[in-house]
């Protein structure tokens, strides 16, 4: 399947289960030992059952209606010396012991079956499937929504987790308690056994078809619950927009269509549950019917016991059809872990494009120079966003790019860490393709600041030593001088130990971004990357924002995308580029000489702020 750019595996239902195996293989002593205390509530089922029609034939035997006691199972025998009634309400006590034991059996077997579905299975798989989207390269979130990716980890993993112990142990227990059953029931009686087991091939039939009949219908609901999470996500991330413009009507009505939608498919599912559930316990009371014409007849005629005869047969078969009857909970419990499972393989089978090669070359001390040698990219196959880009910048010196939007700015800068590889062409650092270097060590010698300020939920020291979390607090200081930061944290109540909101909402734009240049100049990185860091700031913002830039890029290589002229001529070299291509290219002063689009942005934007100085 080529699902937006990102080629993954079209997995079939067989695929999945074996997969699905060989995770449940790396716990198989767990599953092992659940299926030893199952074993043990089939012998008290069993025996529970023997155990009714002995005390019937007993009770049968005393009143002289039939010549011989009942045997006891395995071989026991009742001791002589009780009275009759002494003999039943042993029966009685031992029944009541076996469903004491039984209840204790449940009990441990719902506790080991939670600690290690919930805490062992559900734990160690949303481990893998966050570990491998940390390795993904960047273009799988550019076109997997945030709200999605949320569903696989949580909603996705735990019905995944579902075919350990609501299908793997399930059916294991399913076929050993059907066969046990079965053999006691033709130990009893073949012909009645065949009777009653007529229409056990039509429950199988159904259970076929409405497995297979049910499965797109888990897969669409996946999809459904996808876009009812990335409702809440948007609405929760854009509150002041939506407050703003007075749309929170609107936005429960979105959220509302979204949910009915989850609910209809979900009724729909569980219609079919429903009706699918009857239909089967119908065909097993059929089962009953014939039990009570035929069994009745060989009893009348004395060819079958009434206690351990028919009354065992009539518990053994009510215990098989049960578990007959669990082949519709069964079916519904494969479909829904095959779609969970579905797609947490798809994210664990993702392509890692940007890896680090077999034997990454070390990484000597940086001088900074780059070079794009004949470039070529794109996010997807079939479309390309840069054409053939070759520019030069030497160690130490500052690269403009700007150009209107959509240009290719902001993939440009990005090829210079790595968050892609080229598809065609290189990029050299200091002479060495950048694709000879492990990307996480990289990383670490190239400073990256993005448009979008992006801060977490923790203390603004945290914050600033998020690359280095091992810092001291002089660094952390030192950073923020740098940045131009350190007068307004320790302006703040709890100066570096505030912690921040979601998102860093709290602070102003300059504030986020001088933040996140302090986050990048921890690192004392040789080259800086600023992507259009003023774009989003007022014009005062802007000059605080500069002046912190002015003091950063001293003494580094640094590649900063902008549209505003007052950051663009700041730097010693610009490139103009349009529709993924070079079309000037030179110094400021070279370029204002030239007609062009920076000429012309120039011009507008000098004669805006003289107009702005006027007033």
């Amino acid at each position: 399947m080529i699902a937006a750019g990102i080629a993954t595996p079209d997995l079939t239902n067989g695929e999945i289960v074996r997969r699905l195996l060989l995770l449940a293989w790396r716990y198989r002593w767990a599953c092992i030992s659940l299926l030893a205390l199952q074993a043990v509530l089939l012998v008290t089922a069993i025996l529970t059952v023997q155990l009714g029609g002995i005390s019937i034939d007993l009770i049968r035997y005393h009143q002289g209606l039939i010549p011989h006691p009942p045997a006891l199972p395995w071989g026991l025998t009742i001791p002589d010396h009780l009275t009759p009634r002494g003999q039943v309400i042993m029966i009685a006590a031992v029944m009541i012991g076996v469903a004491v034991a039984r209840c204790v059996m449940n009990v441990i077997y719902a506790w080991s079956s939670s600690h290690i579905v919930n805490r062992r299975i559900v734990v160690d798989l949303r481990r893998q499937v966050y570990d491998k989207l940390q390795r993904l390269s960047w273009r799988f979130f550019d076109q997997h929504s945030a709200s999605t990716i949320i569903n696989r980890v949580t909603g996705d993993v735990q019905s995944t987790r579902s075919f350990i112990d609501g299908v793997l142990v399930q059916v294991a227990i399913l076929l050993v308690s059907i066969a046990c059953y079965l053999v006691l029931m033709l130990q009893i009686h073949v012909g009645l056994t065949i009777a009653c087991l007529a229409t056990t091939p039509a429950l199988w039939w159904l259970s076929r078809r409405f497995s297979r009949k049910i499965r797109p219908l888990y897969e669409r609901n996946r999809e459904l619950y996808d876009r009812l999470i990335q409702r809440v996500s948007e609405a929760t991330e854009g509150v002041a927009v939506i407050k703003a413009f007075g749309r929170q009507t609107e936005q429960i009505a979105r959220f509302g269509k979204a949910n009915r939608r989850v609910e209809q498919q979900q009724h729909s599912i569980f219609w079919r549950v429903s009706l699918f559930s009857p239909l089967l316990q119908l065909l097993t009371h059929v089962n009953l019917v014939v039990l009570l014409i035929y069994g009745g007849y060989l009893v009348a005629r004395q060819q079958l016991a009434l206690g351990a005869g028919l009354v065992v047969f009539a518990g053994l078969l009510q215990q098989f059809s049960s578990q007959v009857s669990n082949l519709s909970g069964l079916a519904n419990s494969i479909q829904q872990s095959l779609a969970g499972a579905r797609r947490v393989f798809e994210v664990l089978d993702a392509e890692e494009e940007v890896v680090a090669p077999a034997r990454p070359a070390p990484i000597p001390r940086i001088c900074g120079h780059l070079r794009w040698d004949h470039v070529s990219f794109g996010y997807r196959y079939d479309n390309l966003v840069l054409h053939d880009i070759s520019l030069d910048l030497s160690a130490g010196r500052c690269l403009a790019v700007t150009g209107p939007v959509g240009a290719g700015k902001s993939t440009l800068l990005s090829l210079v860490p790595r968050f892609y590889d080229p598809r065609s062409g290189r990029v050299l650092l200091d002479g060495c393709d950048l694709r000879q270097f492990d990307p996480r060590e990289l990383r670490q010698h190239i400073g990256t600041v993005f448009q979008e300020s992006f801060l977490f939920s923790n203390t603004i020291a945290a914050n600033i030593a998020f690359g280095h979390p091992e810092a001291s607090r002089e660094r952390v200081r030192r950073a923020a001088e740098l940045a131009q930061a350190a007068e307004f944290i320790e302006r703040l109540p709890e100066g570096y130990d505030t912690v921040l909101g979601e998102f860093g909402l709290t602070l102003s734009g300059g504030q986020r971004q001088r933040l996140a240049l302090a986050r990048a100049l921890l690192l004392d990185p040789p080259i800086l990357l600023l992507d259009d860091p003023t774009a989003a700031v007022d014009p005062e913002t802007e000059h605080e924002v500069l002046s912190a830039l002015r003091s950063a890029m001293a003494g580094r290589t640094t590649v900063i995308t902008a549209t505003r002229w007052s950051v663009l001529r700041r730097a010693d070299a610009i490139a103009v580029m349009d529709r993924g291509r070079i079309v000037q290219y030179g110094t400021p002063a070279q370029l204002l000489a030239l007609p062009g689009m920076l000429r012309e942005v120039a011009q507008v934007q000098s004669c805006t702020s003289l107009e702005l100085v006027a007033a």
